[in-house]
């Protein structure tokens, strides 16, 4: 790959966005201007690395439509389900150091867990979905998903919604104390104190479940789409003894208003979907993961982890949770299969449209965040620029070949 360059002529959309994009990936940088003038982004910024080596770093637009600040070059913001990456690159460093095994039982590191018939669910069921634990049943307080005690406890004494193993569902917003508790345990450290000191400190990344008070300034609100088709669902209500809202209706208020833009809600380490970062951290996260595991001199994970990370290990075309097809390896999901896109990616999206993925059989990470819900194919857009970049086209029954 050639060295990374800045175009020195002016060019449609400059005003919009800053940063850098390699020639060869001009056409990226173009749908990222779409995307503000034409798929209505608001604040954003996306990373693409290829050998290691950067080739995409581009941010723009506004980071609060209400002060009318630009998003700067370290502006970052709550990314949602995109965090579930960060946790599962944290278990999955435990299990590679030999300090935690998958196939054991929860309750062999976390003892109060194995109340109301959970002793016998091993820890790989919290990361693939399958645990049975994608809420709980009594309503839960205001504030509770700030109270990481509070909801480790309420989980260790919950019943499973179905028999563990026998079903798939979404974990969308338990996962994060579910295999954090177990993160907490093994290794003695809070999962997002573990991700600082074991992943963000030693690449630099801008990315924390559990933000610092000094980052405070730095933090573009995430705005919510009223016609976004799960808000909708949420707003509209269901029984209270679905298993939709036991996930998305009993969050102690942390879906309602804009609570997920609090304080407290920066602060708290909620490992699931309260992760906070931009996209340049995003890719820089998954790029030694797209490497064989190592960058720059640092061995994060063991080559052959890669390969259980990329594994599937639950797949269904409706889960119990949401009603959506899922394809769920330990802790993340399998990216592009649906559109056909090569190689097998691994990585998380976020609701609202962040994402972030390796693929190490072309040696490519990708980050992708957004300050703005919507339901436009912004990071498709994306995505496939950058494979087209990579001398990929969509040939014969709308897969991805050279």
């Amino acid at each position: 790959m050639a060295s990374v360059t800045t175009s020195s002529t002016a060019e449609p959309g400059d005003e919009l966005i800053h940063g850098h994009a390699h020639p060869d990936f001009h056409e990226v940088r173009d749908e990222f201007v779409r995307n503000f003038t034409e798929r209505g982004d608001v604040g954003a910024s996306i990373c693409v690395t290829v050998d290691g080596e950067e080739v995409v770093n581009l941010w723009g637009g506004t980071a609060s439509l209400e002060s009318g600040k630009p998003w700067a070059a370290d502006t970052v913001t709550v990314v949602m389900s995109v965090t579930k990456g960060a946790t599962a690159l944290c278990a999955h460093m435990l299990a590679d150091r030999g300090d935690l095994d998958f196939n054991a039982p929860v309750a062999e590191y976390w003892p109060e867990f194995a109340a109301n018939g959970k002793a016998a669910i091993p820890v790989r069921m919290l990361l693939n979905h399958q645990a049975g634990l994608p809420g709980l049943r009594h309503e839960l307080p205001a504030g509770a998903f700030c109270d990481w005690d509070y909801m480790v406890d309420a989980l260790a004494n919950e019943s499973p919604f179905w028999e563990p193993g026998t079903r798939i569902g979404y974990h969308a917003m338990t996962f994060g104390w579910l295999v954090g508790e177990v993160i907490r345990r093994v290794s003695g450290k809070t999962p997002g104190t573990f991700f600082q000191d074991e992943v963000a400190a030693s690449f630099g990344l801008d990315f924390w479940m559990g933000l610092p008070a000094s980052e405070m300034h730095r933090v573009a609100p995430f705005r919510k789409n009223p016609e976004d088709p799960l808000l909708k669902a949420i707003v509209a209500g269901t029984a209270h003894d679905s298993i939709f809202h036991s996930s998305f209706g009993n969050t102690g208020g942390h879906l309602d208003g804009d609570s997920w833009n609090s304080q407290a809600a920066y602060v708290a380490e909620n490992c699931a979907v309260g992760g906070i970062t931009n996209g340049r951290s995003l890719a820089h996260m998954y790029r030694p993961l797209a490497l064989g595991g190592s960058y720059n001199d640092v061995q994060l994970v063991e080559p052959e982890t890669i390969a259980r990370m990329q594994a599937i290990q639950s797949a269904v075309a409706v889960e119990m949770t949401v009603g959506m097809a899922a394809r769920f390896t330990l802790g993340f999901q399998q990216i592009g299969v649906d559109s056909g896109l090569p190689g097998t990616a691994f990585g998380h999206g976020g609701w609202g449209g962040s994402l972030g993925f390796a693929n190490p059989a072309i040696r490519l990470s990708f980050g992708y965040v957004t300050n703005s819900m919507n339901t436009t194919p912004r990071n498709e857009a994306l995505t496939e620029a950058t494979y087209r970049a990579l001398g990929y086209h969509k040939g014969k029954y709308g897969l991805w070949v050279r």
